[in-house]
């Protein structure tokens, strides 16, 4: 991009943003690099900049769930690649967030060459995970069948999955996306059939369940 490629950080740790923010530095060609400390703050930076070339989101932090923080902003913008950034980097959180539409994963015990190589990795159209980690496959039945059927989701569905996850009612989510009321209620239903579920709590619990769960260590 002539312009150079502009970059939200989420991560409530202003040390490890630095960091991220030196790697980044390193790679050139860097025209932004906007910083977020908590979830609503990475959510409206990525609202507010139509030209994000990429999401490093940090999975525990503040507003966010785990892989269920992921899952939101993936319903946002769809196109922007997300690469998440954890210290939980055991196969199971690097498969299941690659699952769910993240770009790439860095473990945050990676070296600055290690992050500069993943981000451009990506940039490049590619997927990036951690060398030398088999990632195996999905072991959990009821979770496998969560992740399908939450990528069966449009993203715009996903999206307002998102938003009933943070308590919003169906009016709520309807002035916020500018459609209307009926619109919501049709993505609502939509959403409860694609997850198989009768309520919009029980959504929300099946959506709890992907974030939180597999942040656990695997034995």
């Amino acid at each position: 991009m002539p312009s150079g490629h502009t970059f939200v950080i989420a991560d409530d740790h202003p040390l490890f943003r630095g960091a991220l923010k030196e790697a980044l530095s390193g790679i050139g060609d860097v025209a932004a690099i906007h910083e977020a400390g908590d979830f609503e703050s990475a959510k409206a930076l990525v609202l507010a900049n139509e030209d994000i070339d990429m999401v490093l989101l940090d999975l525990s932090m503040p507003g966010a769930s785990g892989l269920s923080g992921l899952i939101s902003l993936r319903g946002i913008h769809s196109s922007v690649p997300l690469v998440v950034v954890s210290a939980h980097d055991d196969p199971v959180t690097i498969r299941r967030a690659l699952d769910l539409g993240a770009s790439g994963f860095i473990s945050k015990s990676a070296s600055m060459e290690e992050i500069r190589s993943a981000v451009q990795a990506v940039l490049a159209g590619d997927i990036a995970a951690p060398a030398g980690i088999e990632l195996g496959v999905e072991r959990d039945p009821e979770i496998s069948g969560l992740i399908k059927r939450l990528q069966a989701l449009t993203p715009q569905q996903t999206r307002v999955l998102g938003m009933l996850a943070e308590g919003l009612l169906n009016k709520q989510i309807a002035y916020e996306l500018g459609v209307s009321e009926a619109t919501i209620k049709a993505h609502v239903s939509a959403i409860l059939q694609k997850l198989g579920v009768d309520s919009r709590t029980q959504a929300v619990i099946q959506l709890s369940k992907i974030g939180g769960d597999p942040l656990q260590p695997v034995a």
